[in-house]
């Protein structure tokens, strides 16, 4: 191969460890002239090849590997594999048979670095966040097409982290053509509407499916507030499960418009609950001083520390917003509370929320701890994929 990355001496480490990463900052030189995207071969300064790896000039992760065989021929064929192999691993799944809507590709986990893609019914919606993805782009999408069947295929390569690959942002239908804003999709007997063309990342939180189903579970009887609820998942959940009453709070109007959709599109009794716009900090402690009280909390939270330089300003919002959760719950009252910032740590996290309930005057005990759904599998070699962590308490 003619292009290579040769590394500093004693820098092969992690890769030994089959982290997928290689940062510039362990490159001793670079061997020929690779573009963004090209395959090259990975050596230790000794000159041992360790992986085949997708080149980025532009980002500080500067090459993605494919494969920690040297052997390896980086092709259409192992693309088709690769899919294919992600596919059924997904179709296997006890969730498969309760939903129609899965993530089918998880990057690194699955062994393709910078690539994202979740079905929806018969829409898939894939993210191309990385040069290599974006090399192979044509092929991967030829490859989803053939191991789905799925005729439509649409794009949303916005993320911020396609800068940081030097590559522009790309929003629109790459294969197929259809309206997809209100994909209507089933959830363990639950109907929902995404909009894949505008809604948040892929359009629907499928990472979240088994807690809402854990949430739905524990509404019964209760007054549920939920949080940061963006197109309702978690409050039409706790509706489904016998919640008393239940208070949806979110400042996205669209997103509100949606959550409404969605609740009209179940046979569930919407008088009992209440879509409300508002900033969620502002409104909470407009409850907190109205004396309200709920049974259940639950608190979604956007991102709000994408890398852990991010950390310490993210710990004031969390710890501020769980600090009005635990004044709110009644004593015996549930919070189910997440974390998606993948700069926080569950250790970080979980002494967040210990710090919310000291100032709050609160006792509390996690009683459960909350992951993302079986379809984003963490690579025991790739711990950054674990980035959604959330727990359940009881306040005493």
């Amino acid at each position: 191969m003619k292009h290579a990355l040769v590394l500093k001496k004693g820098r092969e480490k992690s890769l030994k460890r089959r982290h997928p990463w290689i940062f510039s900052g362990a490159i001793d030189h670079v061997a020929g002239k690779p573009a963004a995207g090209d395959t090259v071969e990975v050596r230790s300064a000794e000159g041992a090849v360790l992986a085949l790896a997708a080149y980025s000039p532009d980002s500080q992760i500067r090459a993605r590997v494919w494969s920690f065989e040297p052997g390896a021929a980086i092709d259409a064929a192992f693309f088709k594999e690769r899919i294919a192999q992600a596919v059924r691993r997904r179709e296997g799944l006890a969730a498969a048979r309760h939903t129609n809507a899965l993530r089918l590709v998880y990057g690194e986990s699955d062994g393709l670095p910078g690539l994202v893609v979740d079905r929806y019914a018969d829409v898939l919606v894939a993210q191309f966040l990385s040069a290599g993805a974006e090399r192979w782009r044509e092929t991967l999408l030829d490859a989803l097409v053939e191991a789905t069947a799925c005729e439509a295929v649409f794009e949303r390569s916005d993320a911020e982290v396609r800068k940081l690959e030097g590559l522009a942002p790309r929003v629109g239908f790459a294969r197929g053509n259809r309206e997809a804003r209100r994909c209507p999709i089933i959830e363990y007997g639950l109907n929902f509407r995404v909009d894949v063309e505008e809604g948040q990342k892929t359009g629907f939180f499928l990472d979240q499916r088994e807690n809402r189903q854990r949430v739905r579970a524990l509404a019964a009887g209760r007054e549920v507030l939920d949080g940061f609820c963006y197109t309702g998942g978690f409050a039409i959940a706790a509706l489904a499960g016998g919640a008393r009453r239940v208070l949806a709070v979110e400042s996205s109007a669209p997103a509100l418009e949606v959550a409404r959709d969605n609740l009209a599109a179940n046979a569930l009794d919407a008088s009992k609950v209440e879509f409300f716009k508002a900033d969620v900090f502002a409104h909470l402690r407009l409850l907190r001083d109205q004396g309200a009280r709920f049974g259940l909390v639950v608190l979604d939270p956007p991102k709000f520390a994408p890398t852990a330089a991010q950390a310490r300003n993210a710990a004031r919002a969390y710890k501020d917003v769980n600090l009005l959760a635990f004044k709110l719950l009644a004593p015996g009252g549930l919070l189910a509370t997440f974390s998606c910032s993948g700069g926080v740590t569950a250790e970080l996290f979980q002494s967040i929320i210990a710090g919310a309930a000291l100032d709050a005057g609160a006792e509390a005990q996690i009683i459960e701890r909350f992951h993302a759904a079986a379809d984003h599998p963490v690579a025991l070699e790739f711990p950054e994929g674990d980035y959604l962590k959330g727990l359940l308490l009881l306040k005493k």
